[in-house]
């Protein structure tokens, strides 16, 4: 049966996963329902990236299951999960540096009608509208990774997996890029998987939070609750706050 709306859900089911048969991450369990905001934190190298990579079939699932609306997606490519309803705005941001915004948009979506999506993703990010004609590489850092957010949404996906997306933006651009994916996740009950190092940027945008070591998950809760336990934020994240 079809997932609905309500019931897509992105699923980690005691997953193992790693990298020509070296585990990186053990042992996760978590889900992200569409409308659901979840942060994953931890020290560099500890794994989240993977978490995402594996979500994407971009690394190797070696024990357990993932799950996209119910269906068992461990054997399934990339463009297929994609298709399922999951998108990925990868670290590094990944556009065509040699197109303009308004293709690369375009070049993302895939079938879909045109028009509806470029005013979507215009409307989220006006300033992509003003440089829709320039080059990829004509962009500051915070344009391309609006146009990075903006490619993913394109696509229409009811999970999406951010990878860093604040990575060497300036706070006034930060803010901006938050408030805009916020918007968008209140206003479409798009359901979405946060990696990000400003831990305090985390908190306030998740509802859900798992914390790895290691590769190894030590929290999976609220927010409220991880907020409670500042030892653990202390100790086990030691990540840069903003």
């Amino acid at each position: 049966m079809p997932a609905t709306e309500r019931s897509f859900e992105l699923v980690f089911d005691d997953v193992t996963a790693g990298y020509n048969g070296a585990p990186v991450v053990q042992g996760l369990s978590f889900s992200v329902r569409q409308g659901q905001r979840v942060g994953l934190i931890g020290r560099n190298g500890a794994g989240k990236t993977t978490t995402l990579a594996t979500a994407m079939g971009l690394a190797q699932l070696q024990r357990g299951a993932v799950r996209l609306g119910g269906r068992p997606v461990g054997a399934m490519p990339t463009f297929e999960r994609a298709r399922l309803g999951l998108g990925y705005v990868p670290q590094g941001r990944d556009i065509f540096a040699s197109l303009s915004v308004e293709e690369n948009l375009v070049a993302a979506m895939h079938g879909r009608a045109v028009r509806p999506a470029l005013e979507k993703a215009y409307g989220l990010f006006p300033r992509l509208f003003e440089r829709r004609g320039n080059g990829g590489n004509q962009l500051s850092g915070g344009e391309q990774q609006m146009l990075a957010v903006a490619r993913a949404l394109v696509a229409e996906p009811r999970v999406l997996l951010l990878d860093e997306p604040l990575e060497g933006l300036a706070p006034k651009v930060r803010d901006e890029l938050m408030q805009a994916i916020e918007q968008l996740a209140t206003q479409t009950g798009l359901g979405c998987l946060l990696v990000e190092q400003h831990v305090d940027v985390v908190l306030d945008f998740a509802d859900e939070m798992v914390v790895l070591e290691r590769g190894v998950p030590v929290f999976s809760g609220s927010t409220e609750a991880l907020r409670a336990d500042p030892a653990l934020l202390n100790s086990a994240i030691g990540l840069e706050k903003v």
